[in-house]
């Protein structure tokens, strides 16, 4: 066995080369010859520029963007500002509508793909008008608006995100000046009062010294009928004296 040499024909060197190509050894390793029994210098490090995590930057900004204390600075904000909560590459902006001194504030949960880019949109809208128009309101009588005015497929809202939310939309009722508000569905209600629209409705609440009810959203009715009684009852509460 000693001193045996063994000779590579041209297939022994085919063979090889086969295995070293599907080992991925498939490229020159350098040009230069090396003493694999040195070892390596250590790589040269290099300080990595400092990356901010996103929701480290929106905090910062949030703290050094105040929110506008009129009405007027206040809607512009929102229709330009990214420091709001949902304000992420896709999201789609959902703006307010309606005047300041409004008889009836609608304040929803984060408006669905289904609303067409409108706080209440499409057929759910439609039923929103008839219920206005029962207690004796026009839809240009009624200021609609969102609990966050960004909305994105699976959107959902929660920890500081929501707190965010209420304190913005706090602001916006109070900047609004409504002379009612009704908050539409489980979102807003359990944001603003702490629990369901089954928990909370048939009662008064206040919002920023406002009157106050929580109904089923005019979406959720579409979807189940029955349920328009109990609304017409709270309805009913809202406008009494």
């Amino acid at each position: 066995m000693a001193g045996e040499i063994h000779t590579f024909d041209k297939r022994d060197a085919a063979a090889m080369l086969g295995w070293w190509i599907e080992s991925g050894v498939d490229v020159a390793l350098g040009e230069e010859p090396r003493d694999w029994r040195k070892a390596a210098a250590p790589a040269e490090r290099t300080a990595s520029p400092s990356v901010q995590p996103a929701h480290l930057s929106q905090s910062v900004a949030r703290e050094s963007e105040p929110v506008p204390s009129d009405f007027a600075g206040f809607r512009s904000w929102l229709e330009r500002s990214d420091d709001l909560p949902l304000s992420v590459p896709g999201a789609k902006r959902t703006l307010p509508r309606g005047e300041p001194d409004s008889e009836v504030m609608l304040m929803t949960d984060v408006a669905s793909m289904e609303d067409d880019g409108e706080a209440i949109g499409g057929e759910a809208w439609l039923l929103a008008t008839r219920m206005l128009a029962a207690i004796g309101f026009t839809p240009e009588q009624a200021y609609r608006a969102n609990l966050s005015c960004f909305s994105s497929p699976g959107a959902k809202l929660g920890g500081a995100e929501l707190e965010r939310c209420v304190e913005i939309a706090r602001q916006h009722i109070a900047l609004a000046a409504p002379k009612r508000v009704i908050l539409f569905g489980d979102g807003a209600c359990r944001a603003f009062l702490g629990g369901t629209v089954a928990q909370k409705r048939g009662k008064i609440h206040k919002i920023e010294g406002i009157r106050t009810i929580a109904t089923f959203a005019p979406r959720w009715l579409l979807q189940r009928p029955a349920d328009k009684a109990l609304a017409w009852r709270d309805l009913l509460l809202l406008m009494e004296e």
